[in-house]
């Protein structure tokens, strides 16, 4: 590798360094591998490649893998997720990280190059650029891995497209199919810091809004969730019929994009689809709508159909572009219709990351200590991992549960009761 690394500013380490601090100290699973792995040291010479939403809680996994003997190559997976201080901290810890906030197109896929130059031998992957480049551009620099992990649901979309062809050339674990990701991340981690970005942005009121929310898996019923918490009416859109009758039978409201646009307030979709609310869509909400998108890739909401159709554009706040279209509305779109939680905010509360994290390190050992026995595909993450982040979750906590008894095994797993 020609560089180690490539940042805004290393003179901004000690903001960074200050903020891994505070979320370390409120990461207790995370803090409790990195102990482990200091002394046991499991990924001694293993080469990690890692592209996740560049700021503090990622960048203490960098750290606590780091710990355990990787080498680590660290990217972003968001042209506006990445924070300057916390990039400038991971380079001056001695990591290799290839990053900035607000990067171009063309500088984001050369710093997923260049996070790939070292040839990793374990890929850790949000959205599926890293595992994408391998497969296109970098084919030679597959040729030393063994595996990987993808930490969202647009990233598994992506490899279970790959595996159906056929051209997936290595394992890859969906962590973000684990009980403890998605169960809690996606639900209450993305219900909330999607609200928190939505209301640091806007400075205005939730209660009394008409919220239309886009899909009803879990990341939409953490979104639909919380803003009934917080007063708001909230409407469902989906396309799954089953879903669709869990969204009303869970007190909200299901329509069509088309009978929803014109009610709508603000806007939340996050469904791991594109064009999901359109100009036809936009040209009927009410004036001054908000417009989010809570899905990895910004294209959900059509930005480059609204860009073409409107007549004026200009920043409303910062965070905040305001759209005037033809019919003299205007359409307020907040973080450029990226991850509004992570391009406009500061993404997941610690607490909910440590549990995806510990799942992410956990199963990075996983590939490493079983590739040469894994298919090319997606593989599901172990029971046991699962199992063992949720007894360490609640031991965090102080809390005990009950075991089966004998008896009780026999009784589950007998016919003749």
């Amino acid at each position: 590798m020609s560089q180690k690394y490539e940042i805004r500013d290393i003179s901004l380490a000690p903001s960074g360094h200050q903020k891994i601090e505070w979320v370390k100290n409120n990461m207790p699973l995370l803090a409790g591998l990195e102990a482990e792995f200091r002394e046991s040291r499991p990924f001694e010479g293993v080469k990690i490649s890692l592209s996740v939403h560049l700021e503090a809680k990622t960048a203490y996994l960098c750290l606590v893998l780091a710990a355990g003997g990787a080498q680590m190559s660290v990217t972003g997976s968001n042209v506006l997720s990445t924070q300057d201080d916390v990039a400038a901290a991971l380079a001056d810890s001695g990591l290799s990280v290839f990053a900035y906030h607000g990067a171009t197109a063309e500088e984001y896929d050369r710093h997923i190059e260049m996070c790939l130059e070292h040839k990793p031998n374990i890929i850790i992957d949000d959205g599926g650029d890293l595992v994408g480049m391998l497969h296109t551009k970098r084919p030679d620099l597959a040729e030393d891995v063994w595996g990987g992990c993808e930490e969202t649901t647009t990233g598994v979309i992506r490899l279970k497209a790959m595996e159906r062809e056929g051209i997936l050339k290595f394992p890859m674990v969906a962590v973000n199919d684990a009980d403890c990701k998605h169960l809690f991340d996606n639900r209450y981690g993305t219900g909330q810091s999607v609200w928190d970005s939505i209301m640091r942005n806007t400075n205005l009121i939730v209660a009394s809004k008409t919220v239309v929310v886009v899909g009803y898996g879990w990341c939409s019923r953490g979104i639909a969730m919380r803003a009934s918490s917080l007063g708001a009416r909230v409407i469902v859109t989906e396309i799954n019929p089953v879903k669709a009758i869990e969204a009303r039978m869970d007190g909200f409201d299901v329509m069509t994009m088309s009978q929803a646009a014109p009610k709508g307030d603000i806007f939340v979709s996050a469904t791991g689809c594109c064009k999901t609310i359109t100009v036809e869509h936009m040209l009927s909400m009410k004036d001054r709508a908000i417009l989010t998108n809570a899905g990895h890739f910004d294209c959900e909401v059509d930005m480059a159909g609204l860009e073409a159709a409107s007549v004026e554009k200009k920043e409303m706040r910062k965070n905040i572009t305001g759209y005037k279209l033809k019919n003299g509305r205007w359409i307020n779109v907040i973080g450029e219709g990226r991850l509004v939680n992570i391009a406009a905010a500061d993404g997941h509360p610690a607490e909910i990351m440590d549990m995806s994290f510990a799942v992410q390190a956990l199963s990075a050992m996983y590939i490493k200590e079983n590739y040469r026995k894994l298919r090319k595909a997606v593989i599901d993450v172990s029971g046991e991992i699962d199992d063992l982040v949720a007894r360490r979750k609640l031991a965090a906590w102080g809390i005990e549960i009950d075991s089966l008894t004998e008896e009780q095994r026999d009784y589950l797993s007998s016919w003749n009761v």
